[in-house]
Formats: C-alpha cells, structure tokens, sequence
C-alpha cells in the first residue's frame, strides 16, 4: 500500500487528496488525522491542504508523517479498500453495526442517569443527554435501512443488472450520507461540550464510565461512517451508475 499512496503522489500532490481518499488508500493515517483533529470521516471530502488550513496545521508536517507510515507495507487484513463490496457490507454490519446496537441502549441510560444525578451542577449533561436520545433514535433506523434495504440490493447488484436495485442504491445513500453528518456533528458537539471527556473533580464512576464509552463510541463511528463514506458508497454508486 506504501506504493499505491507513492503512485498517487506522483501524480497528485498528496496536499490535494481528500482525507477520506488518503485514509481509504491507507487506514493507518487515521490515526495521525485523528490526533491532529482532522475529520477523516464525515470531513472525508476536504483536501489535506483545507482541513489542515481550518486547524492552523503546516500540511508539510502532515504529508511527512503520512509518508513516513506508509513507507512500510500495510497489513492486507487491513486494506479495506481492497475488499470486495458485499465482504465489506458483511464487515460493516458484523463489526461496526453490531457495536452500535449494543453500545446504544448502555450510553442513553448512561447519559441520562449522570444527566439527572449531576446534571444541577453540570448543565452540559443535560445537552449531552438529549444529543445522545437523537443519536439513538436516528442510528437505529439508519442502521436497519442499511441491513433491510441498501446492503441487499448492493448484494443483489453484484450478481444481477436490477434498474430498480441501481435506483434504490443511488436514492438510499444520498438520504444515507445525511444520516451520517447528523450522527458525527451531534457526537462532534458531545466532544466539545463535554470538554472531550474531561471528568469533572465531582464526578463519581459513572460519570467516568460514561464518558469513556462516548469516547469509545465516537472513536468506532468515525472509522463506521469513513468505511461507508469514503469506501462502500463511492464503490456502490459506481456499481449502480454501471
């Protein structure tokens, strides 16, 4: 994978590539986009040199970085890009999906329960509650179109020449991908809010455990919403404009 981002780099600047190109080429610079405080995911689309110059960041650091890691060759199992499209809709679902479902009911309750213990003294909480209740609610419906609808007609699609199955893709991800800077920006502002998970001298353990878990679930959907932004819904779309 070190040589396909070399490739690309011959004939693009890398300051050029979206991040999201940059990140699916490549998953390891996820983690340098994440420490820099770059979206990778719902910002997939803005170029290296954008988002770098929204955060006051010299790309030239960025780009040296991300030459350094994938100077060495990726681990294959890691190469999602190089999935095939219904693996990686059995990935995302058996993965990320399966994550969101179980984490879901354990962060309202969560957020909710410190929000009423604490929430006197700490008014954010209530704000972090009720972002959280709407999370819940949109994921779980965009989750089950994704299972129910969209993931089965890719899968159709592959193996037939279905117009219907082309149109229902084409019309389910561009609802989809609005879904998806609802989720990030309400879970960008639960960040923010909450002083990215800073625990307040008077929080007690759940207020830890709780803060944790959001961190952990923001964590998983950025890497869920890049895998669908960046990578499955381009190569789908390609698919259904076939």
């Amino acid at each position: 994978m070190g040589r396909l981002i070399e490739n690309i780099m011959s004939t693009k600047d890398l300051s050029t590539l979206s991040v999201g190109e940059i990140v699916a080429n490549d998953f390891r610079t996820a983690a340098i986009f994440k420490s820099a405080g770059i979206d990778f995911c719902c910002g997939g689309k803005k170029s290296l040199a954008e988002s770098c110059q929204e955060k006051g960041i010299n790309p030239v650091s960025l780009e040296k970085e991300i030459a350094e890691i994938t100077a060495n060759p990726q681990i294959h199992s890691l190469n999602f890009n190089e999935w095939d499209l219904d693996f990686l809709c059995d990935y995302v679902m058996n993965t990320h999906h399966r994550y969101v479902l179980k984490t879901l009911p354990e962060l309202v309750f969560y957020t909710q329960k410190i929000a009423s213990v604490h929430g006197g003294h700490h008014a954010e909480l209530l704000e972090i509650a009720s972002l959280f209740a709407k999370i819940n609610e949109e994921l779980l419906q965009h989750l089950g179109n994704e299972e129910n609808v969209l993931f089965p007609a890719i899968k159709r699609l592959l193996k037939t020449e279905s117009a219907e199955d082309k149109a229902t893709i084409i019309s389910e991800i561009a609802r989809m991908s609005g879904e998806h800077e609802f989720a990030g920006g309400a879970m960008d502002q639960i960040a923010v809010i909450s002083g990215h998970y800073k625990v307040p001298d008077d929080g007690c353990n759940t207020y830890a455990v709780t803060y944790r878990l959001l961190q952990e679930f923001e964590d998983d959907l950025h890497v869920h919403v890049h895998l669908e932004n960046n990578i499955l819904y381009p190569k789908a779309l390609k698919l259904a404009s076939n």
